[in-house]
C-alpha cells in the first residue's frame, strides 16, 4: 500500500472509531444546522480533526480541504476530507454512513479512502494501481443494459433549482433501469458503484469532499464518470454520472434529454 494511503486510511479507521463510540449514544448529540436539511455535529467536528491531526503528524507541510474547517495550507499535495458523510443518517440510527478522504496532487486525485464502520467495508484506490475493498480488487459490474441495472442516487435536499429536472430524469431512469435506490451517502453509493453493487448513480449539487475519494475508486474499477454534459468537469459543477461503460453511455442518453 502507498505511504500516502496508509496515512489515510490510519486516519479514517481513528476517525470511525469516535463515530461508531458515538452512534451508541445518538439522544447525547446536539446537531446544528449549516443550512436546510443540512446538518453538523460535534462528531462531524471531533471525526475531522482527528483525519487532520493524523494527516499532518505525518506530512505537516500538506493542504487541507475539509468539510468542517474549510481549506488550510497552500500545497501542492492537498487533503479533501469529509469526516462523516451521511450525517442525517447517522443522526438517525441509519447504518449508512461513511468516512472519506481524498489526496489530491498538483490537481489530480491519486489516493481515495471510503470507510464504512457499519460494515468495516474499506476501499482504497491509488491512481494507476487499482480500486480495492478490504484488499480485494475492484471492477464495476458487468451488466450491459440499463433495463437489467441497479442503480444509485441521491435527491436533492439542500438546494431545489434543478428538483423538476431531477424529478423528470429520475422518472425516465425509474421506468427504464431494474431498480433505483437512495441510500443517503454519496461517497458510499460511488464506492457501491466500484464494487459492482451499483451499475451506475447520478446526483445533483454533490460537493468536493462527496466525489474526491469515490471517484477515484469508480475510475480505477473500470467506470466512467462525468458531468450531465458527458464533460469531466464534475468537481465544478457537482453534477455527477457514473457507471460500468455500458450502462453508463445508457444513463447518460436519459440525462441528455433533460438537460
Amino acid at each position: 500500500m502507498h505511504p500516502m494511503l496508509n496515512t489515510a486510511v490510519r486516519a479514517a479507521r481513528r476517525a470511525a472509531a469516535i463515530i461508531q463510540r458515538a452512534s451508541n449514544n445518538l439522544d447525547a448529540i446536539s446537531p446544528e444546522k449549516k443550512g436546510h436539511n443540512d446538518f453538523v455535529s460535534d462528531v462531524d467536528r471531533a471525526a475531522e480533526q482527528a483525519i487532520i491531526g493524523t494527516i499532518l503528524e505525518a506530512y505537516p507541510k500538506h493542504a487541507i480541504l475539509a468539510e468542517e474547517s474549510g481549506s488550510k495550507g497552500d500545497s501542492e499535495y492537498t487533503w479533501i476530507i469529509d469526516p462523516l458523510d451521511g450525517t442525517t443518517n447517522f443522526l438517525h440510527g441509519f447504518q449508512q454512513y461513511a468516512v472519506s478522504i481524498a489526496l489530491m496532487h498538483k490537481g489530480v486525485i491519486t489516493q481515495g479512502v471510503i470507510y464504512d464502520p457499519c460494515r468495516n467495508d474499506l476501499f482504497t484506490a491509488t491512481r494507476g494501481v487499482g480500486a480495492f475493498l478490504n484488499d480485494r480488487r475492484l471492477r464495476v459490474s458487468k451488466v450491459r443494459e440499463l433495463s437489467d441495472a441497479l442503480l444509485g442516487t441521491g435527491f436533492p435536499y439542500t438546494d431545489f433549482k434543478n428538483l423538476d429536472k431531477y424529478l423528470a430524469i429520475f422518472r425516465d431512469m425509474t421506468q427504464k433501469a431494474a431498480g433505483v435506490r437512495r441510500p443517503g451517502a454519496a461517497a458510499l453509493d460511488l464506492a457501491y458503484v466500484a464494487s459492482g453493487r451499483f451499475d451506475g448513480f447520478f446526483e445533483f449539487g454533490l460537493k468536493q469532499c462527496d466525489l474526491a475519494a469515490g471517484t477515484l475508486l469508480v475510475t480505477e474499477a473500470g467506470g466512467l464518470v462525468t458531468d450531465f454534459n458527458g464533460e469531466e468537469n464534475y468537481f465544478e459543477s457537482g453534477d455527477v454520472l457514473c457507471g460500468n461503460p455500458r450502462v453508463f453511455g445508457q444513463m447518460l442518453q436519459v440525462i441528455r434529454q433533460h438537460m
